[in-house]
């Protein structure tokens, strides 16, 4: 029997079953563990282990042997071999050839089982919600997840020094983003050199700057850097390009737990089925409001494009030197990632991606069979909504960017600023700052027929294609440390507003830091966090630049929003017919 096909995949295993299916897994696992070391009372169970890798191997992207599901049933060979041949007859496993002549193959859940699955997945997490979630999950949370209890009362533990020092001459050599997390990181360095055991030496850049050099770096004979921060929207093109080494190449990537990664972070550190970055840091960028404006005003936090402009219009009060709304709307780069986001809040992704339960299927990006959706009826309505956005914006919204639109906000002019949850510590850990204790987190508030999601930003940190051999090792070892929860726990406790992994979102001492922590977690857990907005396609960044310098001769009023959509549409067409992707 052939493999499934990707849209029967989507259906059965959308992104928030999956990462709730995978801590079952793990639940699974353990308890098996615990379970067989009493050895007069358990022997290992054959078929559920051998289901259990399957499962994982499946979710995770990584291909299963026989050899491997032989080996994790923990009995006699003859015993799993006996076995494997049933579950084969039951339709419970497929087969797929690796090679040409057929004579070896990779193992699969087949439809049967992952319906299965998945409906055990849900019976579990309900059983383990009633008996041992308390209460609130009984009645009062829809945001219970499988795990989450007992993950609430964890403490990460410290980071803890290397067994044994790095081996890297000269020291870890790391290019970054020059933005708050990054900096921290920077902050923390003799931390982490003592964690490494060798001398760390950083350079941050901007962002239109860290591409180029990272560019630049992949044209070297060898690699100024161990490790590479990379843009996320940035992936497919430095995958295509050679720039980065494919990560399951140089590490075993099961290792750092993929399954605590924020699923969209973590599948957006893929091209063609390849990781090609570890996570360092999700940021969704977020609606930020004032609640006690709101409160006065008496507004409800606004949920769709319509309430936004309202409470905008309601809050904006130029006299008194207070404004509605800020957004990255400078010319270029910060004003095309606006342009982007506002497609997808009118549901709408900048290329014809397939739709599927929960947003849009970028899997078959690596074939290059897209093209460019901005001239159509959701862009003019994203268009004409920026339109009316900049009514309510303070004057020099045309040359705000990245950290423009924050200060202002954190500085109490602004009632409501879209922004990415790294930016959160300009106001979050400001005494000065009126908005400190003050700021409600939201989604994107949606158009009409559209859902209200987070467009996922933030960065992956990768190994360069072009590192000479005998520095990989210690560049793999440090990016493990580098994305760790310890570290990603130090680094919140530090000042980042950022993290890319469940675990740390759940810590105790983290969630007490801020409650953008928790918000994030429940727009994860409610399938809100959404990397499509962002395709990772080799022409994004010129796309991106395109988009943000029609657009702003539009708010300029140089050209009308039609004229904006066609220019824009026919520029993006002619850069991936150049690429000679149809």
């Amino acid at each position: 029997m052939n493999a499934m096909s990707g849209s029967n995949l989507a259906r059965l295993v959308p992104p928030k079953a999956k990462t709730e299916m995978l801590q079952i897994i793990t639940f699974f696992e353990e308890l098996c563990d615990e379970l067989e070391d009493m050895i007069n009372l358990s022997a290992p169970n054959p078929n559920l282990r051998m289901t259990l890798l399957l499962m994982r191997g499946h979710l995770e992207g990584r291909a299963i042997t026989a050899t491997a599901l032989i080996g994790a049933s923990r009995v006699p060979y003859a015993t799993a071999n006996r076995r494997l041949k049933e579950m084969l007859q039951e339709g419970l496993i497929e087969q797929r050839p690796r090679t040409k002549t057929g004579k070896s193959f990779s193992m699969h859940p087949s439809e049967k089982l992952l319906e299965q699955w998945a409906q055990l997945s849900g019976r579990v997490g309900r059983l383990a919600a009633t008996r041992f979630g308390g209460d609130e999950v009984l009645g009062e949370s829809e945001d219970y997840y499988f795990g989450g209890s007992y993950m609430n009362a964890k403490s990460i533990p410290p980071l803890q020094v290397l067994a044994e020092p790095l081996k890297l001459a000269g020291g870890l050599r790391v290019l970054v983003h020059g933005d708050p997390t990054f900096m921290v990181m920077d902050n923390l360095k003799r931390q982490f050199e003592q964690t490494i055991g060798t001398q760390i030496h950083q350079r941050a850049f901007s962002i239109d700057r860290l591409y180029e050099e990272a560019v630049r770096n992949a044209e070297r004979k060898s690699s100024r850097y161990d490790i590479i921060a990379v843009d996320l929207p940035w992936v497919g093109d430095f995958a295509e390009r050679g720039i980065l080494m494919p990560l399951d190449e140089a590490m075993d990537t099961a290792s750092v737990d993929p399954a605590d990664f924020h699923t969209a972070g973590w599948q957006a550190a893929h091209w063609g089925g390849k990781p090609y970055g570890l996570p360092a840091q999700t940021t969704p960028e977020l609606l930020f409001y004032r609640k006690d404006m709101f409160a006065k005003a008496g507004l409800e936090p606004p949920q769709t494009t319509d309430a936004l402009l309202a409470a905008a219009k309601a809050l904006h009060d130029p006299q008194r030197g207070q404004h509605g709304i800020a957004w990255n709307a400078a010319r270029g780069t910060a004003l095309g990632h606006t342009v982007l986001m506002t497609l997808a809040d009118f549901g709408q992704p900048v290329l014809d991606l397939p739709a599927i339960a929960g947003g849009f299927d970028t899997s078959h990006l690596v074939d290059h069979h897209y093209r460019a959706t901005i001239d159509t009826p959701a862009g003019l309505r994203a268009a004409e909504f920026l339109l009316e956005l900049l009514e309510y914006s303070p004057p020099d919204i045309l040359s705000m960017s990245w950290y423009e639109r924050v200060r202002p906000y954190a500085a109490g002019r602004i009632a409501m600023a879209y922004g990415y949850t790294l930016l959160a510590p300009y106001f979050e850990l400001d005494d000065n700052s009126p908005a400190k204790g003050n700021t409600g987190y939201l989604p994107h508030p949606a158009g009409p027929g559209a859902s209200q999601i987070a467009p996922v930003g933030g960065y992956i940190m990768g190994i360069p294609a072009n590192l000479p051999p005998e520095r990989v090792a210690g560049a793999v070892e440090a990016l493990r440390v580098f994305t760790s929860p310890e570290a990603q726990k130090l680094y919140v406790q530090n000042g980042s507003r950022t993290n890319p992994r469940y675990s740390v979102g759940a810590d105790p001492d983290v969630r007490r830091m801020s409650p953008i922590f928790e918000a994030v977690d429940a727009m994860s857990w409610r399938d809100e966090l959404q990397f499509w907005p962002r395709p990772p396609v080799p022409e994004i960044s010129d796309i991106i630049q395109i988009c943000g310098e029609e657009f702003h001769d539009m708010l300029r009023g140089l050209i009308s929003p039609p004229q904006a959509l066609r220019r824009a549409q026919a520029r993006a067409d002619a850069i991936i017919e150049k690429h000679g992707f149809t």
